[in-house]
């Protein structure tokens, strides 16, 4: 959940930029073309990123004229002069950057030095573009707790030195695509923020304090495998520790900085859904936000952003963005404070507004927001800054990345919200689902035939009662309702006959259990089955369209994932695997039809004109309120998978 501050503020902000701005028509004089390719690719890149200029603190010649630890100490230096404050005064320096200049020590000891700073705390945090919020973020903490009255939060990158041509010499100046790709993108540069407990206000606005009210970070890297990596072979299969030499590192291509962009859209689909849970546990309201800073690294992932969130119904009016990647490039985890910082010397801000950030980071996903609200600085002193609401975080690992069943973004008319809501239940389901401990014998490569038969055994039961609460359900719509009985009923005899199947090909995979009602019965099978019914039996139970969500994603998203792995670790014949391979195949055309069945209650409600069009919002909490009763006892099912029970041996 968001971390939040009641006495964390922005006292004095400050960026460094090195050098004269390079416009594009300059750039080959500092990060040359490589080959032929090299040129299509930069004009392609440059058409679509809209930065027109940017910073390197390499020259010509593609000699260093200021380290990062200077680019950073430049930034602290015009923070503090903005703000008229003194040095003396930080007991703690936070940094964030994906490098510094040395390998050891800390970046954050490599600025003090620069500074030659007086004895404080320091934090080194390593990391790529939301490195820069976690600096932020330790510095708030710091404060918050009482340990520090004033604290400084720096974030710098400088990537040009990796970019020049003489960097690609032992590879006859051929590289893959990937690493073509981050040249023409990143730049360099450092962003400062100074934080206090709020005694001076804001510098450059009188009368002005700006208060950070929280910040939220979330990764999702056990869900996605790397795509923004500095040290791995194009493989991913060798780290550059792992060669003879750096020399051999380099030819191999383990020193070349790369970005996977294949894997980029999820990057924002995972950020826009806990933008949504944000929205939805009261922590931030899109309507209330006056100036929203995103940091995205080309302009090209505007629309992208834009369109989910409006597809959420959560988007905030365009003119309220700000940015300045065209002028300054993409500065990686110095981004967002240098643009917080040129944001509040360029724009006059008054009481009561509020400015939302959001940072994306690709290198093994992870999504940073922060929210600052401005306050007169006579104002009283502020409670807490939100609700205090739990949220878990597991993800799932192998590279293999799992979308939600229905894509938010391609939501039909009127269905954006729901879509989005679901899809943020089925992201943290299917996260806690690849952390129990049957999925994880499987990754692991650990999951042998008895397990095989023993996860049988007691799915059988669970599928079994599928098609009879879908055909209880379907008996329990009434009026206007009937036409949906229908479309269920025909889905119902669809799934009939799968616990047969099921059943089938644990008997041929050697189960020794001749009768489904003597095999063993799951807690949280029989819990989810239990709920299904009860919930079947009652007046127009339209809710069940969440249980199908999920119950019918696990099938066309989780297990597809499964199957080759499951394959590979047990020698079966592949007659033992039809169900599985059955519901890879099928539950497309099943979560088609679960659409259509959502579009048709939506019509019913919006057809009662005594509803007043609030039939639809009942609808649709019901559907995701049972969408998220069915994760939790689904998840129950997965993890009492492997329990041994009382009467079986080593229990």
């Amino acid at each position: 959940m968001p971390v939040p501050f009641q006495r964390v503020y922005i006292e004095s902000a400050g960026y460094y930029m090195p050098g004269e701005p390079i416009p594009n028509e300059r750039m080959d004089a500092y990060i040359a073309p490589l080959n032929r390719m090299s040129e299509r690719i930069k004009r392609r890149i440059l058409a679509e990123n809209g930065i027109l200029t940017r910073h390197y603190a390499i020259d010509e010649e593609g000699v260093t004229r200021e380290t990062n630890a200077q680019l950073a100490a430049g930034a602290i230096r015009d923070c503090l002069q903005r703000g008229g404050a003194e040095l003396s005064r930080v007991s703690l320096l936070a940094s964030g950057s994906s490098g510094g200049d040395t390998l050891m020590p800390g970046f954050a000891n490599m600025i003090q030095g620069e500074l030659a700073a007086a004895p404080m705390e320091t934090l080194s945090v390593h990391g790529i573009c939301a490195a820069g919020v976690s600096a932020i973020q330790s510095a708030a903490q710091g404060i918050e707790l009482g340990a520090h009255r004033t604290a400084l939060a720096v974030a710098s990158e400088m990537p040009s030195r990796l970019f020049k041509r003489s960097r690609f010499a032992a590879r006859g100046y051929e590289t893959d695509f990937d690493s073509h790709f981050l040249r023409w993108m990143l730049s360099d540069g450092a962003g400062a923020l100074l934080l206090s407990d709020g005694t001076p206000g804001l510098a450059g606005n009188p009368g002005l304090r700006l208060r950070l009210k929280w910040v939220h970070q979330r990764a999702f890297s056990g869900d996605y495998p790397v795509c923004m990596q500095l040290g791995l072979t194009e493989d991913r299969a060798r780290g550059h520790l792992d060669f003879g030499s750096w020399a051999e590192a380099e030819a191999a291509g383990a020193l070349s900085l790369r970005q996977d962009i294949r894997l980029l859209p999820h990057l924002f689909d995972i950020g826009i859904h806990e933008y949504a849970t944000l929205v939805r546990d009261g922590w931030v309201d899109p309507k209330r936000v006056d100036h929203f800073l995103c940091h995205y690294s080309s302009e090209k992932f505007i629309p992208v952003v834009e369109d989910l969130m409006t597809k959420a119904d959560l988007a905030i009016p365009r003119e309220r963005w700000w940015s300045n990647l065209a002028w300054r490039g993409n500065t990686g985890a110095a981004s967002i404070l240098i643009m917080l910082s040129e944001f509040l010397h360029t724009k006059t801000l008054k009481p009561g507004e509020q400015i939302f950030c959001y940072v994306p980071e690709s290198g093994r996903f992870m999504a940073a927001y922060m929210l600052l609200e401005v306050e007169a600085a006579d104002a009283p002193a502020q409670g807490v800054s939100g609700p205090r609401v739990a949220a878990e975080t597991a993800p799932p690992d192998d590279g293999i990345a799992i979308a939600p069943p229905h894509d938010p973004a391609a939501a039909p008319e009127g269905l954006g919200a729901l879509l989005t809501e679901l899809a943020g239940i089925w992201h943290d389901y299917r996260s806690n689902v690849w952390r129990t401990p049957l999925i994880r014998q499987i990754r692991e490569r650990r999951f042998a035939l008895p397990d095989y038969l023993n996860w049988m055994e007691q799915w059988v039961p669970q599928v079994r009662e599928g098609s009879r609460w879908m055909r209880e359900g379907a008996a329990s719509l009434t009026g206007p309702y009937k036409t949906l009985a229908a479309l269920i009923d025909v889905h119902a005899g669809e799934e009939q006959d799968d616990f047969n199947i099921l059943f089938s090909d644990y008997r041929k995979a050697g189960g020794t259990v001749a009768e489904i009602g003597d095999l063993r019965r799951n807690p949280g099978g029989e819990a989810l089955n239990a709920y299904l019914h009860g919930l079947a039996a009652t007046r127009d139970p339209i809710g069940l369209l969440g249980a199908i969500y999920i119950i019918e994603g696990t099938g066309q998203r989780i297990v597809p994932a499964l199957l080759p792995l499951i394959k590979a670790g047990l020698k079966l014949p592949p007659d033992a695997f039809r169900f599985l391979e059955y519901h890879g195949h099928n539950d497309e055309n099943h979560l088609n039809r679960w659409l259509a069945a959502v579009e048709m209650v939506m019509a019913v409600e919006a057809d009662k004109d005594d509803q007043g069009g609030k039939g639809q919002g009942r609808a649709a909490r019901q559907i995701i309120d049972t969408a998220r009763h069915t994760a939790a006892l689904y998840l129950m099912q997965f993890q009492h998978i492997t329990e041994r029970m009382s009467h079986e041996p080593n229990a």
